[in-house]
């Protein structure tokens, strides 16, 4: 309390680990904090994917990119196809209403870093499958040759990895929500110099 008063006052707050002012201001706290929750929240959905069966990585990787506007959005033209014999492909996203532009999918666990192996096979999936463009989905990492293997790579071929997927999992709103949703948001306002002018 007294540290909001000093802050009110226009004074330093105390940093109570070495008793000197702390240089940090209140916007600079929360932004620190919220990074931290986020980067937290992050880790957690990272590791359930992780103890996730392999099928749900495939609807959720399906649903990720729906989300983030891939088939326009609409959950109808995204299908999860993952099955034995399906050569490598585990969704198909259908990115207009007449189905003449996919996205093909490939959504794995692995323990350790994907290497060229994995993505040549999935390369010769999407030839395959006549597809020109392809995402490959891992919860771990790949090697620094399967990154570039896959920018030499004569198809389109994004590779997201577990930490990426993480990230935009969260982003995009995806198996996280807002905890209390009574909460009021914290905004911070600032002096609009229109109205003082």
């Amino acid at each position: 309390l007294r540290g909001l008063q000093e802050s009110r006052n226009g004074t330093k707050e105390q940093d109570t680990t070495s008793g000197e002012p702390s240089k940090t201001t209140p916007e600079e706290a929360l932004e620190a904090a919220h990074r931290e929750l986020t980067q937290a929240l992050e880790a957690d959905v990272l590791d359930r994917l992780r103890k996730a069966e392999p099928k749900f990585l495939e609807h959720a990787v399906v649903a990720l990119l729906i989300a983030m506007g891939y088939g326009g959005g609409d959950a109808a033209r995204g299908q999860v196809t993952g099955r034995t014999g399906d050569g490598g492909i585990d969704g198909i996203i259908r990115e207009d209403k007449l189905g003449l532009d996919e996205v093909y999918i490939q959504a794995k666990k692995y323990a350790s870093t994907v290497g060229v192996g994995e993505l040549r096979n999935f390369v010769g999936a999407l030839v395959g499958a006549r597809a020109q463009k392809g995402v490959f989905v891992t919860t771990a990492d790949f090697t620094a040759k399967a990154k570039e293997f896959s920018a030499q790579s004569p198809k389109r071929i994004v590779l997201i990895n577990g930490e990426d997927l993480a990230r935009l999992m969260v982003r995009h709103d995806v198996g996280v929500r807002v905890r209390d949703p009574r909460r009021r948001p914290i905004l911070i306002k600032g002096i609009d110099e229109d109205f003082f002018d």
